[in-house]
């Protein structure tokens, strides 16, 4: 096996490195299928908050009598809905409408009699909203789309982190790294699928440097009797890259 590898820095592509361009794809459609549940959610909240904001807007404030309360117990009221019967005129005239939604609290502080303000729209005057648990609930709406925005711009930027870990990981190392013998503290190296790390160490100028190290073990790396090739990580010195023949050939390393 002839060596022929280049002095630092060596041209390197990601596409090159066997198995990356598999993992920047899979982080590709991640980032896709994430935008894509983001943008129905954006949509569904849009169309939602719209509606929201045209209740608002045409809604009408109207005096109501209580008829009946509904709440769940003392113990489960917290963050917990209760409704109320109510009975109102409208257009002159007369609505008598059950399971209008209000806060727990609020509904159990409520007898047959109590009066309510109610938010009625006049194109469905049967379906009312309590005018403060209406207001409460716009309000907490209105900063959903602004959340699900914010949600996108963290998909994008953990894909951009993405992309960057690989480059650091497999590339720089293979441009910028020192490369040496490693040795194995264990005589070998691990077994298994995917990535593995494992105690190694090599010399430097007749120093002996401990350092841990990353493998694939389903790929020959290259050998030089008992030790193999190894890039050190530039921004992490106590780490190593093995190098597998496969890539080394498609470096243009070794023939």
């Amino acid at each position: 096996m002839q060596f022929a590898i280049p002095h630092a820095p060596r041209r390197v592509r990601l596409a090159q490195v066997p198995g990356a361009v598999a993992r920047l794809v899979r982080g590709v459609l991640v980032a896709l299928g994430v935008t894509a549940l983001l943008g129905l959610g954006i949509g569904w909240v849009g169309r939602f908050f719209v509606e929201e904001q045209r209740f608002a807007a045409r809604a009408e404030e109207v005096p109501a009598l209580v008829a009946r309360s509904h709440a769940p117990p003392a113990s489960a009221r917290e963050d917990a809905d209760g409704t109320l019967d109510v009975l109102y005129t409208f257009a002159d005239m007369e609505h008598t409408v059950a399971g209008v939604r209000t806060r727990a609290d609020f509904a159990a502080g409520l007898g047959p009699g109590a009066q309510v303000m109610l938010l009625v729209d006049p194109s469905r005057p049967g379906q009312p909203r309590e005018a403060a648990y209406a207001r409460e609930r716009a309000s907490r709406m209105g900063w959903m789309p602004w959340g699900l925005g914010l949600g996108a711009l963290v998909a994008a930027a953990g894909f951009g982190w993405e992309v960057r870990r690989l480059w650091r990981k497999e590339v720089v190392p293979l441009r910028l790294g020192a490369l040496v013998w490693l040795t194995p503290d264990d005589g070998h190296l691990p077994e298994g699928k995917g990535e593995a790390e494992f105690p190694a160490h090599y010399f430097r100028q007749d120093v002996k440097q401990a350092v841990r190290a990353r493998c694939r073990p389903q790929r020959a790396p290259v050998r030089n009797g008992g030790k193999v090739l190894a890039a050190v990580v530039p921004s992490e010195p106590g780490w190593c890259r093995v190098i597998d023949e496969e890539l080394a050939r498609k470096l243009g390393w070794v023939r």
